[in-house]
């Protein structure tokens, strides 16, 4: 009779406990999602300084009052949403251009940089571009857009008058391909092109 009554109180006790699990094991949906979702940190930097290379050779240095760094995810980028400066030098370390903007954001796997927000670049020339957005691609050197641009050259004497969309051009603005020109646009050619 001992035995019937344990096997009994067993089998109540397996109940019980096997209603317990499934009652604990019910969870929610969306907190099971925020599980497996991926979580994107952020480094943050003030006052920053930055070098960059191009195999081996600084090409440029960065200045920046914030850095925003975004870790976790495939698209590694850095953020500077409170404007930046840049000094782009030649091979011999010789300044030969510089950028302003008020926005740049950098992606790292791709290693180009995004400006955006009163961009502008000049050569030690005085040369100046201006425009609202740009690209930088550090491995070719090499500044995009295909947004409307104006260049203000002071060589052979100072003038306003090369509007266009879209354009590429070397950093220091001494190769400049303009993609469409824009009517009233006109441009300077050396003397070298008007004795032939």
């Amino acid at each position: 009779m001992i035995n019937h009554n344990a096997h009994k109180i067993c089998n109540l006790a397996a109940i019980f406990i096997g209603c317990f699990f499934m009652l604990s094991c019910e969870n929610d949906v969306n907190a099971v999602k925020e599980l497996g979702a991926k979580t994107t940190s952020i480094e943050e930097g003030i006052q920053i300084e930055s070098y960059l290379s191009n195999e081996g050779k600084i090409s440029a240095k960065l200045t920046a009052p914030l850095l925003l760094r975004y870790q976790g995810d495939s698209a590694r980028k850095a953020e500077f949403p409170k404007s930046l400066h840049v000094d782009f030098f030649d091979d011999s370390l010789k300044l030969e251009s510089k950028l302003d903007a008020k926005y740049g954001r950098y992606l790292e796997n791709d290693r180009k940089v995004y400006l955006r927000d009163s961009v502008v670049v000049f050569n030690l020339k005085g040369d100046t571009l201006f425009c609202k957005e740009l690209y930088w691609d550090q491995g070719t050197e090499q500044f995009f857009t295909d947004k409307e641009v104006t260049l203000v050259q002071t060589y052979p004497y100072k003038q306003k008058g090369k509007y266009a969309n879209g354009f590429t051009s070397n950093q220091n603005l001494t190769n400049i391909v303009f993609f469409t020109v824009l009517p009233g646009s006109y441009a300077v050619l050396p003397d070298s092109v008007l004795s032939k």
